[in-house]
């Protein structure tokens, strides 16, 4: 709904260099929503969320904020709060005046900060370190420092660029959950930052799919994973056998030698397509009833699955399953007509 829209860029372009980093950004990003930026490095995610942040001004365009331009608004006057990969906190504060250093400079009543800081020790959970020195703490409790003195100010959204990139993988799959959670509980904005599609599939509500300085495509994680708009989103968002493919005519394609039914209808009779078909959607059958047939290449065990290779002559198919086949065994391969996704080629969208 139009009046839930919080932040509008409108025809936002930017270079650097006379090289096009961003073309014609146009985004909008809801109240209490948590948005996430998300393709490869380059593709112009950070520089988005820098230009949000008034780090960056567009070349042309507008920032709307509220439905009031911001483009010429300096960081500090933007209702909006930023926490970067690198933390920056001050080694020579502790913890508490850590948070506490905006409402300081913003010379906020003693006693209030001192309330507002409990409050932020407590919704990251590190209660009782206040007085510690940053540098006594881990990697992950430097992270919440950093999120608390962003969100000691109330900010109305709160930018995060790629803040979990310097945590390993356990801590950074528990800090997945935790800044979700702490989102939900305070019902501000997030927009997030991060080139991880597993990271974006987990805490978003809406995804946007970056590269070369465009918008791909905006939807929520399950829609951008069953409905990817072309091969580059499909093979960035999760794992994908991605075929050439031809539609014969509506809700039949012709892809790996053999014909599939499938429900895709629009695309013309005769017509060349990418066709995707996730890998746990291939069905491991009997030669004789197979769609497609080929020998197992190789087998992986995955921990929830196994990932089967299988050449099936001029197609290699990557499989999905919780039983396997061993290498060298001859298997049909099926889908059912749901799980095949049809896609115009990429060079008809770009």
């Amino acid at each position: 709904m139009e009046e839930a829209r919080l932040i509008s860029l409108e025809n936002v372009h930017k270079q650097f260099d006379g090289v096009t980093v961003l073309s014609d950004i146009n985004l909008y990003i809801r109240k209490k929503e948590f948005v996430t930026l998300l393709g490869p490095s380059g593709c112009g995610k950070t520089t988005t969320l820098r230009i949000i942040g008034g780090f960056e001004t567009a070349d042309s365009g507008r920032v709307l904020f509220d439905g009031q331009d911001i483009s010429g608004l300096p960081p500090y006057k933007r209702r909006v709060n930023t926490v970067f990969q690198k933390y920056a906190l001050f080694p020579h504060l502790n913890v508490r005046d850590n948070i506490a250093f905006g409402l300081k400079i913003k010379k906020t009543p003693k006693d209030e900060i001192a309330r507002k800081v409990d409050k932020m020790l407590d919704l990251v959970n590190l209660q009782g370190y206040g007085k510690r020195s940053v540098d006594s703490l881990s990697g992950g409790q430097q992270q919440r420092i950093a999120i608390a003195r962003a969100l000691v100010n109330e900010p109305e959204v709160l930018l995060l660029d790629e803040p979990l990139g310097a945590l390993d993988l356990k801590l950074r799959k528990e800090m997945q959950l935790e800044l979700k959670a702490m989102q939900q509980r305070l019902g501000i904005t997030f927009l997030y930052v991060t080139h991880d599609q597993e990271e974006a599939l987990t805490m978003s509500d809406t995804i946007v799919v970056m590269r070369g300085g465009r918008i791909l495509q905006i939807g929520t994680p399950k829609s951008i994973y069953d409905e990817p708009k072309n091969a580059f989103v499909a093979d960035f968002i999760g794992e994908s056998n991605i075929f050439k493919g031809t539609m014969i005519r509506d809700e039949l394609v012709r892809f790996c030698g053999a014909e599939f039914p499938c429900v895709d209808e629009g695309f013309g009779e005769d017509a060349p397509v990418d066709v995707v078909v996730r890998p746990e959607d291939v069905l491991l059958v009997g030669e004789d009833v197979g769609q497609v047939t080929g020998v197992v290449k190789s087998v992986l065990f995955k921990g929830v699955h196994y990932e089967m290779m299988i050449d099936a002559g001029h197609s290699i198919w990557k499989v999905h399953a919780t039983t396997m086949q061993p290498e060298g065994s001859r298997v049909g391969l099926s889908v059912v007509p749901f799980n095949i996704h049809i896609m115009r080629p990429m060079q008809e969208e770009q």
